[in-house]
């Protein structure tokens, strides 16, 4: 039976490795990060459990840190195929010690509230023109026909759809 990772180790993924490059990629990080743990409880050990052997041993340092300078020496071949970009906000918040993870979610609740903002302003014009259209088809009957026409808000918003801004609903009813 295999014991379960300490909690600071890093684990495998849920998932299997994409293909192709983005796949070997993602393999080879895997294989650096885990050969640095290695490396750093290499070192641990080497600095408290080996010092007072006699003959020292064999030291294992040197092998991890070869095994890391391969792994980066990988990595670096690798890329010259790798077009990804990566925007350096990341790079920054990553060499910061800040989780990627957070970044994105924060975007992407940046992104949510533009766009609810953005669909509240479409569909308080779209109510605007409806009531617009119904002043001037009331005044001026012989050009009803023509305020019929579909206009380009109407194929996002629909007037049951329409959000509520705070606590009123676009169609002037207040909401509980």
């Amino acid at each position: 039976m295999v014991a379960p990772p300490a909690p600071d180790s890093p684990r495998s993924s849920q998932s299997p490795p994409p293909d192709g490059v983005q796949g070997d990629l993602e393999m080879e990080l895997f294989g650096l990060a885990n050969a640095l743990y290695n490396l750093g409880t290499t070192v641990i050990n080497d600095s408290t459990k080996e010092r007072d052997k006699p003959g020292g041993g064999v030291k294992q340092v040197g092998l991890r840190v070869n095994d890391v300078i391969k792994h980066l020496e990988q990595l670096d071949m690798m890329s010259d195929h790798i077009t990804t970009r990566i925007p350096f906000d990341v790079l920054k918040h990553v060499d910061e010690a800040h989780n990627p993870e957070f970044i994105t979610r924060e975007r992407i609740e940046r992104v949510a509230a533009e766009n609810q903002f953005a669909y509240a302003k479409i569909a308080a014009l779209d109510r605007y023109r409806s009531e617009l259209n119904e002043a001037l088809a009331k005044s001026f009957p012989g050009i009803e026909a023509e305020l019929e026409l579909p206009m380009p808000g109407d194929a996002y918003v629909k007037k049951e759809e329409a959000p509520a801004t705070n606590g009123i609903a676009l169609n002037g009813s207040s909401r509980a």
